[in-house]
């Protein structure tokens, strides 16, 4: 009978310490978790957590409720937070080559940007050894698809629509594009833009039509225009001391799952776009598709926006920029 009792307490003391010892991983998404980036932050956390057998409890903040988006590199960076999701652009502060990905109609195409990303390639492996030095390491990223322009009244064919206009980016090298258009670029965050559109604080929204969608943007806008003129993408990055210090089994187990994640978002981003378009199109948007005229108008003006990128970024930049064939000024 002693032998039993204390053969249950171990095995209850077992079970506590399992339970104690469990490592929270704190994730800030600046989305909602119905988003696409939302979903796929879910896959990962079951992914984690059914290969860890539990050691590694995974916590998702959404919708900024923690950090914004712009404030996640440095929250990141300084461990104030195990992970976060950030578009790729908030790093251009540190790291200026990430905004290869906003080069105008650089990577429009499904197939230009799946060889941008792929592991191994120049573009990633380059941007991935910048952001590191941060305090924080790429984990995975997250497709979100194509840029569009958001308008009300009449569609942005070309830069002479755009000409005196407001206009939302998301980043820097956006906003250079806008500016070499004729437009005003105004910095605003994902998650303040649909104020921004319904108070008319800007004339032309810019986004990822999944975010059309998520975000309900049909409420405060009439037209898409389909320009594609930036590839938008999403890392979740993680605090590097804080990932160092988990041991190699669990540093393999969590690089697992953030492989399914990463395969399953890029795979799924076509039907996610289209799903999004139809959404637009069912709530009363109408969308607009570029001429092949309209395309190089816009073509016209962007060689700016590259010099600009090239400036910022010198060699690293001109690496990336060689690798994809559009080197040079």
């Amino acid at each position: 009978m002693f032998n039993k009792v204390v053969c249950t307490a171990v095995a209850i003391a077992a079970l506590s310490t399992s339970a104690v010892a469990a490592e929270k991983m704190r994730i800030s998404l600046q989305l909602p978790l119905t988003s696409h980036l939302g979903e796929n932050l879910v896959l990962f956390e079951k992914e984690v957590e059914a290969r860890t057998g539990g050691a590694i409890d995974v916590e998702i903040y959404d919708s900024a409720t923690l950090y914004r988006d712009k404030e996640v590199p440095a929250a990141v960076g300084s461990g104030s937070i195990e992970a976060g999701v950030a578009s790729l652009t908030q790093y251009v502060g540190d790291a200026p080559v990430v905004d290869v990905f906003y080069m105008p109609f650089l990577f429009n195409t499904e197939d230009k940007v799946r060889a941008a990303v792929a592991e191994g390639s120049v573009v990633r492996t380059v941007i991935e050894e910048e952001v590191a030095k941060t305090g924080g390491e790429i984990l995975f990223w997250q497709a979100y698809g194509g840029a569009v322009m958001l308008s009300n009244g009449g569609p942005i064919r070309n830069p002479d629509d755009l000409k005196g206009k407001k206009v939302r980016v998301f980043g820097k090298t956006l906003g250079d594009f806008v500016t070499a258009a004729g437009g005003a670029p105004t910095l605003i965050s994902g998650s303040e833009q649909y104020l921004a559109y319904q108070r008319g604080t800007v004339d032309v929204g810019m986004t990822g039509v999944s975010g059309v969608k998520s975000r309900k943007l049909w409420e405060v806008m009439d037209t898409i225009t389909v320009t594609n003129h930036a590839d938008i993408e999403f890392v979740v990055v993680v605090n590097t001391e804080w990932f160092s210090g988990l041991s190699p089994e669990i540093q393999g187990h969590i690089r697992d799952a953030a492989a399914v994640a990463q395969e399953d978002v890029r795979n799924r981003m076509s039907q996610i776009e289209a799903d999004a378009f139809a959404a637009a199109e069912e709530n009363g948007m109408t969308i607009v598709q570029l001429t092949d005229e309209d395309l190089a108008a816009w073509k016209a003006v962007a060689q700016p926006v590259y010099d600009s990128y090239l400036a910022a970024a010198g060699e690293a930049g001109k690496k990336i920029l060689d690798s994809v064939g559009a080197g040079g000024s």
